[in-house]
């Protein structure tokens, strides 16, 4: 029989996957305004978050709620790996570093794990069935963005799985057949919305960072114009 687990964690985070969306990170990335530093920062806490999660579900992979979610086929850290190498170069493993959102964000996996595992089923929906909708998107925006080609872009690419889309209707129809009651499934919904908050403050973190390039091109900018004699870039004259 049924759970619904599948709807009711698409309708019960709606309003948090919107605020997601909004925050300024988020939207300058939609809008095609992706700074290479910044982007890099995303994928390192990117690589232990999933670390922390994949981790966690190898470890529990025949826990009866969450064991069932555990698809060797979705695992993102050998992808990340390899963009790092591309952002960083060889030597990546001692360049990055965790920011403090991310710390939190890893240490609540990491407490799931050892607590309340079948709860890290938020966590896997919140992030995997988001990469896996919006990932081309966002793939193909990265390139634009910021001049790549295929390389830096592997997170994206989920290469064991030929179509993504009927992928997803697997995974919602296992959601429904996980062992929970109402009380967990409503813990879960409570969860993934604390997931989609974990994410935000990874993004926000990153916005100064953001605001900051985005002041230098334009900086840059403004003094190539003046020094072109460019009439739109230089100040009035009476």
């Amino acid at each position: 029989m049924s759970n619904q687990l599948a709807l009711a964690l698409r309708e019960g985070t709606k309003k948090a996957h919107t605020m997601a969306e909004n925050v300024g990170f988020v939207r300058c990335f939609l809008k095609g305004v992706v700074e290479k530093q910044s982007y890099r920062k995303l994928v390192a806490n990117f690589y232990f978050v999933y670390g922390a999660l994949e981790t966690a579900m190898a470890q529990h992979r025949e826990q009866p709620v969450l064991g069932p979610l555990y698809f060797p086929e979705l695992l993102r850290q050998p992808a990340l790996e390899r963009d790092l190498t591309f952002y960083y170069g060889a030597q990546w493993r001692e360049e990055i570093r965790l920011s403090a959102a991310g710390q939190t964000y890893v240490n609540r996996i990491e407490e799931l794990a050892r607590t309340q595992p079948e709860l890290l089923v938020a966590h896997a929906y919140t992030r995997y069935l988001g990469d896996l909708s919006g990932g081309q998107i966002l793939k193909k925006i990265a390139q634009n963005a910021m001049n790549l080609g295929e390389e830096g872009v592997a997170f994206y690419r989920f290469e064991q799985i030929p179509d993504e889309k009927a992928f997803k209707v697997q995974y919602r129809q296992i959601l429904d057949t996980l062992p929970v009651d109402e009380a967990m499934v409503q813990a879960i919904v409570q969860e993934a919305n604390a997931a989609f908050g974990l994410n935000m403050k990874m993004f926000q973190e990153l916005e100064g960072n953001l605001v900051k390039a985005i002041g230098i091109m334009l900086y840059n900018t403004i003094t190539r114009g003046r020094q072109k004699g460019s009439t739109d870039l230089a100040p009035a004259t009476e």
